[in-house]
């Protein structure tokens, strides 16, 4: 029942200030477990005026997905990613699977200015108005997406090729004996976060750039990718 949902949980149904209504914010969540800590996360992030992409790892039970769908049904502004990944920690299903909502995202008919990802196991310890105020003093149209060059002990991360193994509840990543191709275009590779608060042209740009799309690709059988990813991008020229 969405109007309980709604009053007990004491979702905040109007934007808090001017401030903040005028500035949207876009959230990536992915999710695999444990549904009342996302119901917490959501409920402390929520705002009418910002919009959720919550990806529900394939892989989890059915019966956390119907109450995830639940829960999301109350909401216009919140939706459960269109394509969904077998996520296995490390492996380019969980890079993967905050592109499937990169792309569910641009094509929102609400505007947002910036994206935030996050995990089921996060928690907000900054008020909405403190997240959009620090990005505007400053951040205000750059990403954050913090790294350095890639260190000599995390080379094997992307010097060699490595696999995705889903099988029964067991999954992991393990290394192969190929070594790879250095990365397209002569790229240097950062490592970094792989969370992020990134602008919306940023995001249509990793989107449809021949280097981004390249960079992906060549990222498929790597380690964490979403490490590397994200903070290479953010340092090409322009």
């Amino acid at each position: 029942n969405c109007s309980t949902v709604l009053k007990t949980l004491h979702f905040i149904t109007r934007p808090l200030s001017d401030e903040e209504g005028n500035f949207s914010l876009a959230y990536i969540i992915t999710i695999h477990k444990e549904l009342e800590m996302f119901v917490k996360l959501l409920r402390a992030i929520y705002m009418p005026q910002n919009i959720y992409c919550i990806h529900v790892d394939e892989k989890s039970p059915k019966d956390y997905k119907a109450a995830v769908q639940n829960i999301v049904n109350c909401f216009e502004n919140i939706f459960i990613s269109s394509k969904r990944e077998n996520v296995v920690y490390a492996g380019f299903s969980r890079l993967q699977a905050d592109i499937n909502c990169m792309r569910d995202l641009v094509h929102s008919k609400i505007q947002w200015n910036y994206v935030i990802n996050l995990c089921g196991q996060d928690y907000p310890i900054k008020t909405n108005k403190d997240i959009i105020q620090y990005i505007k003093s400053k951040w205000n149209g750059k990403n954050m997406t913090p790294g350095v060059v890639q260190p000599l002990h995390m080379k094997h991360r992307t010097q060699v090729s490595y696999r995705e193994y889903v099988h029964s509840g067991m999954s992991y990543v393990y290394p192969t004996k190929n070594i790879k191709a250095k990365p397209p275009y002569n790229l240097t590779i950062y490592f970094g976060s792989a969370y992020y608060i990134l602008t919306k042209e940023f995001v249509e740009f990793t989107l449809t750039d021949e280097r981004a799309k390249d960079l992906l690709e060549w990222s498929r059988d790597t380690y964490s990718p979403d490490e590397h990813y994200w903070v290479t991008l953010n340092r090409l020229n322009g």
